[in-house]
């Protein structure tokens, strides 16, 4: 398999979806994408549509009702968000591009301790 295939911002709401949900039918996505921001059933069903030919989901098409599912892992999804943004964006600069991360908003304690042991560890040459 090629290249991961790099999800539209109308296609992550509907992986955050399913991420946290598990597999799901295209009226339970629209009933949460819906009470976040008002969106047509026939809108989600589309790209729901367009997400299974380009392998974003799965469909388990049952005799009732499909049920989608994410093919690509979160994971995988932000780092090809991440590596696309820091070619696009920043020339390939890490530093700018976490620089820039950092600040755009005041990070947490929490956030600032796990990035320096994500540091450390890749130091360590642990990733």
């Amino acid at each position: 398999m090629g290249k991961s295939p790099k999800p539209t911002e109308a296609e992550l709401a509907i992986l955050r979806v399913l991420w946290q949900r598990g597999p799901s039918t295209v009226r339970q996505v629209h009933e949460a994408l819906n009470a976040v921001k008002k969106t047509g059933y026939t809108t989600i069903l589309k790209f729901m549509q367009i997400m299974h030919e380009k392998g974003l989901v799965s469909r388990d098409e049952t005799p009732y009702a499909h049920v989608y599912q994410a093919r690509l892992p979160r994971e995988q999804a932000q780092r090809t968000l991440v590596a696309d943004l820091l070619e696009r964006a920043f020339e390939g600069s890490m530093s700018k591009l976490v620089l820039q991360a950092l600040s755009s908003r005041k990070a947490t304690p929490e956030e600032l301790s796990e990035i320096r042991k994500i540091l450390k560890d890749y130091e360590r040459g642990r990733k």
